[in-house]
This record gives structure tokens, sequence and C-alpha cells, in this order.
């Protein structure tokens, strides 16, 4: 296992030499160290993530809608996710018809997202959800030039060989936690069940999309731990997500994770990858507001989901776009996604 310097300018020239020079990513043992470093050089950790992101994936930011085609009623337990059907959250089982999943999709693509990605909240997809997610795709593109994305929940093999006869450009499956953490998040399915399905994604070509959630009490370490393991799976993208506790979870009184401690989970995540689209997922706006943003996507990130989430309100489109060409950040194009 790679040892690596304890003190903060010996750990920061390792990852210059390493990731930035070379395009290695960082092990566990050395994104512990990242993790550790004080706040008073996490201006300097920052810096040298967005000099990794602008090295290894360039300048543009990946825009993305989600929309959610089934709300609530999801037999799984887990701890963070009002859309369970097992806690007492007011949310609700709620299924989209076709039309209104068009009309998501066509605003989507009216910001300039390549990306639209199909949500249920379930454990995996039965026939009935398959059937109607097969209807929604061939319905967007008849009438929108957009990538389109799911996230079904766990699937089987000949499910994954479906999804891919649909068009699907990419699949996104969530490891959540690190796997040392994960009976903590979830009882109901295992960390293993979720992997077997990223890999199976993964052999079929279609493009992966495996992130995870933050602030759920973990440790630093385990933070690590996560980092490392989404590296192993090498996903096309990894969603970063910080817990935004809901009511009626049994994360719903946990503390909003500390602003600096989620920036330098970001700029550990970039080194860990240096050439994956890291993406600004749910919870950023609670957990980092309008400067943490910014300080983000100058900090690593280089992708992020425009508008509403699946269960909480998003930042409004025009702030982020806005925020975006005050950066100078151009929006990757959807010929350049294909």
């Amino acid at each position: 296992m790679t040892q690596t310097p304890s003190s903060p300018s010996s750990i920061l020239d390792v990852a210059r030499a390493q990731v930035l020079e070379e395009g290695l990513g960082f092990g566990e043992q050395q994104l512990v160290e990242i993790m550790r470093l004080p706040d008073s050089v996490l201006p300097e950790l920052l810096e040298l993530a967005h000099q990794v992101r602008l090295k290894w994936c360039g300048p543009e930011v990946e825009v993305e809608g989600i929309v959610s085609l089934k709300t609530g009623g999801c037999p799984e337990d887990c701890h963070f996710c009002s859309q369970s059907g097992q806690f007492t959250s007011p949310v609700r089982a709620v299924w989209l018809d076709i039309p209104e999943l068009v009309r998501a999709a066509k605003e989507t693509a009216a910001t300039g997202a390549s990306e639209f990605c199909i949500v249920a909240a379930v454990r995996g997809p039965d026939e009935r959800l398959l059937a109607q997610v097969k209807a929604g795709i061939e319905a967007i593109q008849a009438e929108v030039d957009i990538n389109i994305a799911c996230s079904l929940g766990m699937l089987t093999r000949d499910q994954v060989d479906q999804l891919v006869e649909m068009g699907v450009h990419r699949y996104n499956h969530n490891l959540e936690a690190a796997r040392s953490y994960f009976p903590h998040v979830v009882t109901t399915h295992s960390f293993e069940e979720r992997w077997q399905t990223c890999e199976m994604v993964r052999e079929t070509g279609m493009e992966l999309c495996c992130g995870g959630l933050v602030g759920m009490g973990e440790s630093p370490e385990q933070r690590a731990e996560l980092a490392a393991q989404l590296a192993e799976l090498k996903p096309h993208e990894v969603p970063l997500n910080f817990l935004n506790p809901r009511p009626g979870t049994p994360f719903g009184d946990m503390p909003i994770m500390d602003s600096a401690d989620a920036l330098r989970t970001v700029a550990a995540f970039r080194l860990a990858m240096p050439r994956t689209i890291l993406r600004y997922a749910g919870g950023r706006e609670l957990t980092l507001g309008e400067l943490g943003t910014r300080e983000g996507l100058l900090g690593g990130i280089n992708a992020v989901i425009v508008g509403n989430y699946l269960t909480t309100l998003g930042r409004d489109a025009d702030e982020d776009l806005a925020l975006l060409s005050d950066l100078q950040m151009p929006i990757k194009e959807l010929s350049k996604t294909l």
C-alpha cells in the first residue's frame, strides 16, 4: 500500500507530480492524507484540483437535468432518502406521464444541457417500469435532441441489455457510501449488489455514472475509502451529493456537513479520478451556498445538475448558467458527448 508524507506541502507536491503531471489518481492512503489537510491549505488544494481538472478534462462543464418518473414508495431503507416507503417522510408514490416527461426533457435541453436522466425510486425495475421508460425514451427522442440517462436501481443482465437497446446513453447507480460504512446507511441490500450492477453496466459499454453521498456521519478516512472504491470502478461520471437531512428519515436530524470538509472532499475526489466527470449533485446549495459552489467549480468540479432534484429544490438553472458564464467555463455541447 502506498505511503505518503505527512506534511501538507509534501503531499501536495506528490499530487502535483503524480496526478497533475502524470494523470495517475491518488490511492486510498494518499487520499486520507488529503482529507486530513488543515483548512489553512484548502485554497492551495482547491487550486491544484482545478489545475488537474483543466489538464485532464479540459475547461468545459457538462450540464444535466433530472426528472423522477416514479417518486416515493421505494421498498429500500436508504437512511438518507425521503422516498423510502419505510419512513414517515411526507413523500408519497407518484408516477409521471409521458407528456410531462417530454416537457421536462425540452426544458432541460433549453438550458444547453446535453444529458437528461430519468430516475425511478425502486429497488430495481419491473416490466411495467421498463415499458414506461421505453415509451418515454421513444417520445423524447422523437422531439428532443439530448442524451438520455437512466437511474432505475439494481439491474439484471437482461435489463442492462434492454436499456442498451432502448438507446440509454449512461446509467446512474451510486455506491452511496464506502463499503465499510454502507451497513450504517442501508440494510435492505448490500454494497456488493450495487457494485455488481455497476460492473454489468460498464461491461456493456454503456457509460457508468456512479457516485456517492457524504456528510452522513462517515469519517474522513471513509470518504477517502469511497473515492478509492469509485476510482476502482472507473466510472465515466461521479455525482457528488451532500446530505440534505430530510424530515422523517433516520438521518433527518444530522447536522449539515461543514463546508470546508465538503470542499476538501471535492478536491480529494478529483485527485482520485483526474479524468472523470465530477458532478455537483444534491445538497450543494445547503452545504456550500453560492460562494462554496463557485469554489468547488474552481476546485475540481466539471459538471452540474441544473434545476431541482428528486425531492428537494435546487438552484435556479439560470443562476448556475450565469455562474458558469462569469467563470468563463463553456458548457459541453451535445455533439462532444456522443
